[in-house]
């Protein structure tokens, strides 16, 4: 029976990270002689990375990590047991096992691969009352929420979130709030991913007066890029499209 040895970790990565998964039993002794093994149980074959008689033994490695794994020998002479994994894929998602067999130790590790890029205000529908905000992020995983604030942080009422996952395996996620015009209304969109504790967000500030609708149009009013949108710039031109109804 294996001995758990030391705490586990959680480490969180990103596409295409290189990173290292440790593994360090006491006491540090030379282990460049020793049988080792990374491995991941919920995986056939389990074998991730295996050392044996001096040398890395890679004829039975999953093939989802031949290339990509390494244990250093400068580390392993002192002791240190830990996995270098480049490239990382959304399938290295998993619990991954350092076992030492002919001294029953084991330690865990628990990687949890993430994607995140920052939200963008699609499209903005004007009404005579009303502003009709949409926000959309693109390339997400885990899947996240969407969140819509005001200037106070308050949660604001919104429709649900819609999610499509593309063939990548990412998350396309966009959501709507309707929202009254003020004299000054600032808007944030939050889109967050708890499980790998990432949050981007973006906001506007919408301007009653600027988006006043001339009573002489009986119009649709799509704005196309960005209508009294403030960013961090001084100011922004608007670009309007009118559908006459």
């Amino acid at each position: 029976q294996s001995q758990e040895v030391g705490p586990s970790h959680q480490i969180v990565a990103f596409l295409g990270d290189n990173i290292i998964l440790p593994c360090h039993p006491q006491p540090a002794v030379d282990s460049v002689s020793k049988s080792l093994e990374w491995g991941r149980l919920d995986l056939q074959p389990r074998f991730v990375h295996v050392r044996s008689e001096d040398q890395d033994l890679l004829s039975n490695q999953n093939p989802s990590y031949k290339g990509r794994t390494s244990m250093p020998i400068e580390k392993l002479k002192h002791g240190d047991l830990s996995l270098t994994l480049s490239n990382v894929k959304f399938s290295d998602n998993g619990t991954y096992q350092c076992y030492i067999p002919k001294e029953g130790k084991t330690s865990t590790v628990q990687l949890v691969v993430g994607s995140v890029s920052s939200p963008v205000i699609a499209e903005i529908n004007i009404n005579t009352s009303a502003v009709v905000l949409q926000c959309e992020s693109k390339g997400w995983y885990p899947e996240p929420d969407v969140l819509w604030l005001d200037g106070e942080g308050n949660l604001l009422s919104a429709g649900p979130t819609e999610t499509v996952r593309g063939p990548d395996g990412l998350y396309t996620v966009s959501s709507r709030v309707t929202v009254e015009k003020r004299h000054s209304n600032r808007i944030i969109c939050r889109v967050e991913q708890n499980n790998i504790n990432q949050t981007r967000e973006t906001h506007i500030d919408i301007s009653a007066d600027c988006l006043m609708i001339p009573s002489s149009f009986a119009a649709r009013i799509i704005i196309v890029l960005t209508a009294c949108l403030i960013w961090s710039l001084p100011s922004v031109f608007v670009v309007w499209k009118w559908y006459k109804t």
